[in-house]
């Protein structure tokens, strides 16, 4: 008698074991996933010019790929299975099979490449070449070069408007954005803006362009329809970001000088609101289901989760030594944070604010990606 109580007992101690371990995979499993999907993130790692890839679900590194030396501008394809990349010593630009896990094309696109970006509807790729002073348009199904132009001297970054009309460069030693038409990269405009631009964002209308400074504590506002400066916004501290409010209401610039968070009303064109934040805020990433902003506190070792609507920082989130990069996946179940020092990627729970696991990748990571297929 006694000995079936006993197996009874190691029964239901298995049954409820069970059950808790499902709730826990549950948990951690994103909610948008579905059997047969598959969710991964890809760091490049700058000092071995290589990319890990990075199961989400088993929450483990796959592979790590060679793909050049000083890989940046890392960004995952809106509609084909392929995360693009880009060499910045070697000149080229590479693209991965993320079914394959595997470089299927290098593609030469000029001297000290830093950033691309596609286009609204994914049929075409731009990449500015810093060292050649050149803008590149790539067909993403034939992979071939179907259009260069002209910008300023040392072209930082190109973006496409969300119209898909224009593209916007900032030329970094001409102090100056190009304003080029996105089918054949001709110039359409000039306007000379803040000292050493580099980074941009663009107004979800198209209809403004916000430019950071790569030397001075201040940012441009460019209105696109009359291609015309509207003003030089003084910050009081170095841009380290620009993260654009879904609806374009609002843009937040995170200021590792000012130890806080600017927030600028892009219809006023005026920094409505500061929030103190840490040693030095870095960079960030915006969910727009919850409203919420993560900020990276590069000094401080941890991420800081801003309710944004009623401007509450809330409660810190130790992730390691550097962090800087972050990412939400598609619905904003997890945070991936990189961490340039501690050459790990951090892997948080948003809804609870909580850090699941730490996964080793490669020296110096820097950029991410993340992709579902």
């Amino acid at each position: 008698m006694k000995l079936r109580v006993n197996a009874r007992f190691i029964f239901l101690l298995i049954v409820l074991a069970g059950l808790a371990f499902r709730e826990v995979a549950l948990e951690l499993r994103p909610s948008f996933l579905r059997p047969g999907l598959h969710l991964f993130a890809y760091v490049g790692n700058t000092a071995e010019g290589t990319l890990t890839v990075v199961d989400l679900v088993k929450l483990s590194a796959v592979t790590t790929i060679p793909v050049g030396l000083g890989p940046s501008g890392l960004r995952a394809h809106p509609t084909r299975n392929e995360i693009w990349g880009l060499s910045s010593i070697g000149g080229y630009a590479w693209i991965l099979d993320t079914k394959l896990n595997r470089i299927v094309t290098r593609i030469p696109v000029g001297a000290e490449p830093y950033a691309l970006d596609f286009s609204p509807d994914g049929r075409r790729a731009y990449v500015a070449a810093s060292g050649s002073n050149t803008i590149v348009e790539i067909d993403c199904v034939t992979r071939q070069i179907v259009a260069r132009g002209n910008a300023g001297r040392r072209p930082w970054i190109a973006r496409v408007a969300p119209s898909g009309k224009i593209v916007v460069v900032s030329n970094r030693d001409d102090s100056s954005i190009s304003i080029l038409d996105a089918a054949t990269l001709t110039s359409l405009a000039v306007v000379p803006v803040v000292a050493q631009p580099e980074q941009l964002a663009i107004l979800p209308d198209s209809s403004k362009v916000f430019v950071t400074s790569g030397t001075a504590n201040e940012i441009s506002v460019v209105d696109l329809k009359r291609t015309a400066l509207l003003v030089n916004l003084s910050l009081g501290g170095a841009p380290g970001d620009l993260i654009l409010k879904s609806d374009g209401g609002e843009l937040y610039i995170p200021s590792g000088d000012a130890h806080g968070l600017l927030i600028v009303n892009t219809l006023t064109n005026e920094v409505g609101d500061f929030l103190l934040l840490g040693m030095s805020p870095t960079a960030g990433t915006f969910s727009a289901p919850d409203q919420k902003l993560y900020v990276s506190d590069s000094a401080a070792g941890r991420v800081i989760p801003i309710a944004i609507d009623v401007r509450q920082a809330g409660h810190p989130i130790p992730v390691g030594q550097n962090p800087r990069t972050c990412l939400l996946t598609p619905g904003g179940d997890i945070l991936l944070v990189v961490d340039t020092t501690s050459n790990d990627l951090a892997v948080i729970r948003a809804k609870t604010s909580s850090l699941i696991t730490l996964i080793p990748v490669g020296a110096r990571p820097r950029d991410i990606a993340i992709k579902v297929f």
